[in-house]
């Protein structure tokens, strides 16, 4: 039966509503003439009316054209067809006046007015029954979605009736907060209470949950949906009928506010300058050119107009996609700077000797690292091999070639470290500070800085990603806090400094005030237009939970391990001089990493950098351990 009726054309399925219509027209004349009751009986007066029905038969049909009404799917009777088929017996009940009259039967004009209310309710009807027919073929021919409606307003009302007419879902159930719909029946489906919902899912075999509450925050949509979506159900939210016809502006909230909003102080927007010029027409390497650091060191960089710029990268997909974004940039504007993508590890001292010297780097932008704490916390080796060892390599090289200048990207987290990560950047620092003390040619310098808003792993787009999934956002203590600045902003000092640097200077930015974690978080939900949820707000959107601590995670972070420090022409520069390690120091440290990581003992490790990083916390990096 159901091939036969998805077998049907539209010239049969017009067929089938003229055949049905015909049907109608004797059976509402015989409707007629019983209610009249009308003298000769209603046999006698049907059989007169068999002489003018030939005549209302074509008429029927003509008017069926003519208004379209033949052509109308039954799953699509609605308001407007019903309307359709009112003209539609209003013309039949004219036309059987009209046909009656000349025919000479006499006919009361009641009669032609219960004939056309008739046909109209029978029309109606009749397609009313033939949509649950045609409904029952389809479902019984194939497998049907059940779906729960969470929401038993407007919205949800206004669902089942569109999905009622759909072949495969079938609406079975509401869910809804509102106590007063609880128990009721909502277009003959019954209303549960959310504490229900295992028990509905379980009994009424529910495949799918529709969430119709478009008048609930994202948040909370997010949550409900988080929820059920534990239980193994498939869950859809539909949109509110104000944002589909874009009355709502969704896009605003969907749309990440920019990092530079929680930076907490005015951004460092002074242009490069004379620094620029350093920059011209040099032959420049950039590695770990497809960071979030290094990525903006290319961009930057490419503006200086370079005549070469070499992207170093490990990453196969970062270096693709920094490497297509900067021809793109240096096709539009018509620089003709060389582009160079080189696959590599800055680990590999034979790749970086033939690199510098094929393309005859000048400078040389350091900025690969494995930076994230807890990762670096969790592979401590492999973190320490790639920091120092990778900064060795590159130093050493760099000076091999003589190359003009070198500037390390380090970070404030290397300022008396707690964590592998800060250590691991610390040696590298030391490592550059002695390739300064022993470089005639290449002047060696570094760039420190505290944490990047927006750059990959930091904490406002961690935030975000939480507040996408309904919460909770998650400060690991509430008196934690760090100095922010944008990744624009670390590029240009790193650029400015670098345009500066005589060797083995420390070059930290003035970053104002550090900013508590918890109010950072505070600030992502209420700028996504959210309210907290916490004891004073327990109605509010988005909670925000205390972890603890990371292993390895200060409360703060500090820029400088000394006070000597002295300004620079850039008002926003500093220039600090530390006390490093001897030759033979370093010497000594680099060959017990080289040991441990030989040994892939990650505690002797460890012990390598106790002994040869001042500041580094043995009680922190012995809980990480275990």
């Amino acid at each position: 039966m159901l091939n036969w009726v998805k077998s049907l054309t539209k010239v049969h399925k017009r067929r089938i509503m003229l055949g049905l219509d015909s049907v109608l027209i004797p059976l509402s004349a015989l409707f007629a003439f019983a209610a009249l009751d009308l003298p000769d009986g209603i046999v006698s007066n049907l059989q007169s009316y068999l002489i003018i029905l030939p005549y209302m038969l074509a008429a029927g049909i003509g008017f069926s054209y003519w208004t379209g009404i033949s052509d109308v799917q039954v799953s699509a009777y609605e308001a407007a067809a019903v309307g359709l088929t009112a003209v539609f017996a209003i013309l039949l009940t004219v036309a059987s006046i009209t046909i009656s009259d000349i025919a000479g039967m006499g006919l009361p004009i009641g009669f032609h007015m219960v004939f056309g209310v008739v046909f109209f309710c029978l029309a109606v009807a009749s397609r009313a029954v033939m949509l649950q027919i045609v409904m029952a073929i389809y479902r019984s021919g194939a497998e049907h979605c059940r779906v729960l409606i969470y929401g038993a307003g407007t919205t949800g009302s206004q669902l089942v009736s569109a999905l009622r007419a759909h072949e495969k879902i079938q609406p079975v159930a509401f869910v809804d907060d509102n106590k007063g719909l609880q128990g009721m029946l909502v277009h003959r489906l019954p209303v549960y209470a959310p504490i229900r919902v295992a028990e509905v899912v379980r009994e009424m075999k529910i495949d799918r949950v529709l969430l119709a509450v478009p008048s609930l925050s994202r948040p909370k949509q997010a949550q409900i949906a988080r929820r059920l979506e534990g239980m193994g159900l498939e869950v859809q939210t539909l949109p509110s009928f104000s944002q589909l016809i874009g009355e709502e502006a969704l896009v605003d909230k969907l749309t990440p506010v920019s990092a530079q909003s929680f930076l907490g102080r005015d951004e460092v927007d002074s242009p490069l300058g004379d620094a620029q010029a350093v920059y011209k027409g040099k032959s420049i390497l950039v590695s770990g050119a497809g960071g979030s650091i290094g990525s903006e060191l290319c961009r930057q960089v490419l503006d200086c107009r370079p005549e070469r710029l070499i992207l170093f990268e490990l990453s196969e997909l970062a270096l693709y996609q920094i490497d297509m974004e900067l021809r793109a940039v240096a096709e539009q504007e018509g620089l003709a700077t060389q582009i160079v993508p080189v696959l590599g590890s800055a680990t590999d001292s034979r790749q970086v000797r033939k690199l510098l010297a094929t393309h005859k780097v000048e400078i040389v932008l350091h900025a690969a690292a494995y930076k994230h704490v807890p990762l670096v916390e969790a592979n401590p080796l492999t973190g320490l091999v790639n920091n120092v060892f990778g900064t060795q390599t590159m130093a050493e090289q760099a000076a091999k070639a003589g190359v003009q200048r070198f500037m390390l990207i380090s970070s404030d987290k290397a300022v008396r470290p707690t964590n592998v990560m800060g250590a691991s950047k610390r040696l590298a620092e030391l490592v550059v500070q002695d390739m300064a003390k022993r470089s005639n040619q290449t002047v060696f310098s570094m760039v420190r800085f505290g944490n990047v808003l927006g750059s990959s792993g930091s904490v406002v787009p961690l935030f975000q990603e939480q507040l996408s999934r309904g919460g909770p956002l998650t400060v690991t203590d509430k008196g934690v806090e760090r100095y922010f600045m944008t990744v624009q902003e670390a590029v240009k000092l790193v650029l400015q400094a670098g345009s500066i640097g005589q060797g083995g200077e420390v070059f930290v930015l003035d970053m104002g005030k550090p900013v508590p974690i918890l109010t950072l978080a505070r600030q992502v939900i209420e700028s996504a237009g959210y309210e907290v949820r916490d004891e004073a707000n327990p109605d509010g959107d988005i909670a925000i939970e205390i972890t603890g601590l990371r292993p390895g995670e200060k409360m703060s972070e500090e820029l400088t391990i000394s006070n000597d420090i002295l300004g620079t022409k850039y008002p926003k520069i500093f220039a600090a001089r530390e006390h490093g390690l001897s030759q033979i120091e370093i010497a000594s440290a680099l060959r017990g990493l080289r040991e441990a990581f030989v040994a892939s003992d990650e505690e002797m490790a460890r012990e390598v950098v106790r002994r040869w990083v001042d500041g580094f916390d043995s009680k922190m990096t012995a809980a990480s351990a275990s």
